[in-house]
């Protein structure tokens, strides 16, 4: 389907949707707004109100960056796997399943204090400690001795990695249309990822104190290029961003061996592996000129590139194949996209309604989960609809179990 809804602005917004509200349209107006946008904003059919850009955009700029914008889940993405196994190599009762991959994998407040990391499952892994040797702070050192406050002194690194999170975090079991197995993941760079995006949105608004009042919203201040602090922030995005990475392979590694050991399989054979950020900054080539795509909630969906676009829990995800839609800036969406807050989801649905929407699938069903109920999100059908010229559909995935933080 082509774009659907055009907004005016100082630049166009060119939306992929008709089921936008009058808030998501005016914080696409007001970042259209900001003199560096260039050539214009797209909206992915998935787009919800986020802080300062909606969720879902895709912001193109020359020579500035907006921290909020890009968020302070940095580097948040997905990653698949096809197995060489298909149903019938999985156990008829799902629940041992989960269970090890629960074991495996730290997620969810596991002390009542809001701590997710590893305090709570004891020693780190040696492959973690590895991992981390090779690209943890150490990395950006003079960047920790410029912003000595970057860092909060609660945020152990090390134990955040491989680890899930919570919110809308998950990682799922799934079949495909030929009933192979694969295994999805969805995860950023967990604390110190939102410590950096967190810090330098609030330096951004240090910076610009005295324009401030002239912005649309003042969560869109921005760093310009050759600016003191534009440097720093680039350098330390594209650090969380491979944290980030490093962070779902780890746990992907750790989630194979779970289900090998309840399969009694040496391992599971990876047959083909999918990585995509949707939270991030890159710098692309676009319409004749360099610029740094900033993209919140969205995916890159080049000609022949392939992504993953996750449902709600208990519905269905796709594996899809770009076709580099010059007008969206080789993207799609990333997800579903929410309908309503967490609050209002808590407000309108109980654990009843949860394992009813969520029959069939192998998944947490309690109370502390219902902010995620598949009725909270939009319907997935209509968001790859109405993004038919970005991305062409390979593979439709079914949820059998599904572990979320």
């Amino acid at each position: 389907m082509p774009v659907i809804k055009q907004i005016k602005g100082r630049v166009p917004v060119k939306v992929w949707t008709d089921a936008i509200d009058d808030k998501c349209i005016q914080q696409l107006k007001n970042v259209a707004a900001l003199p560096f946008v260039y050539p214009h904003v797209a909206a992915m059919p998935d787009v919800h109100l986020g802080k300062g850009a909606t969720i879902g955009s895709v912001i193109p700029t020359k020579g500035a960056v907006i921290p909020a914008a890009v968020g302070v889940d940095l580097g948040c993405g997905m990653m698949a796997c096809r197995l060489d196994l298909k149903a019938g190599d999985l156990p008829d009762h799902l629940r041992s399943v989960r269970s090890a991959i629960e074991a495996a994998v730290p997620h969810g407040r596991t002390d009542g204090g809001g701590r997710n990391d590893r305090g709570a499952w004891g020693r780190i892994p040696d492959d973690v400690t590895q991992v981390y040797a090779s690209m943890g702070l150490h990395a950006i050192s003079d960047l920790l001795e410029r912003h000595p406050k970057l860092l909060h002194k609660r945020v152990n690194v090390e134990r955040h990695l491989g680890t899930l999170g919570t919110g809308n975090h998950f990682i799922e079991l799934c079949l495909d249309e030929d009933d192979r197995l694969w295994v999805l993941l969805h995860s950023g760079s967990r604390g110190i990822g939102n410590r950096i995006g967190t810090y330098f949105i609030a330096l951004a608004k240090k910076d610009m104190k005295k324009q401030i009042a002239n912005l649309p919203d003042a969560d869109l201040a921005y760093l310009k290029e050759g600016a003191a602090h534009f440097d720093d922030y680039v350098r330390a995005v594209s650090w969380a961003q491979g944290f980030a990475k490093a962070n779902r392979a780890l746990m992907m590694k750790h989630t194979l061996s779970a289900l090998a050991s309840v399969l009694s399989k040496k391992d599971c054979r990876v047959v083909e592996t999918i990585d995509c950020h949707h939270n991030y900054i890159s710098r692309e080539r676009h319409f004749g000129d360099e610029l740094i795509v900033t993209r919140k909630g969205a995916i890159r969906a080049g000609a022949g590139e392939l992504g993953i676009i996750p449902g709600s829990m208990g519905v269905k995800s796709f594996i899809v194949r770009g076709k580099g839609s010059k007008a969206s800036f080789d993207s799609c969406a990333h997800g579903a996209g929410r309908s309503m807050s967490r609050t209002e989801a808590r407000r309108r649905f109980t654990a009843e309604d949860l394992a009813r929407q969520t029959e069939g699938v192998e998944c947490p069903k309690d109370l502390a989960r219902v902010d995620e109920i598949p009725a909270a999100y939009k319907s997935i059908d209509a968001v790859m609809a109405n993004q038919s010229d970005l991305v062409e559909i390979m593979h439709t995935l079914r949820q059998i179990v599904n572990v979320k933080g």
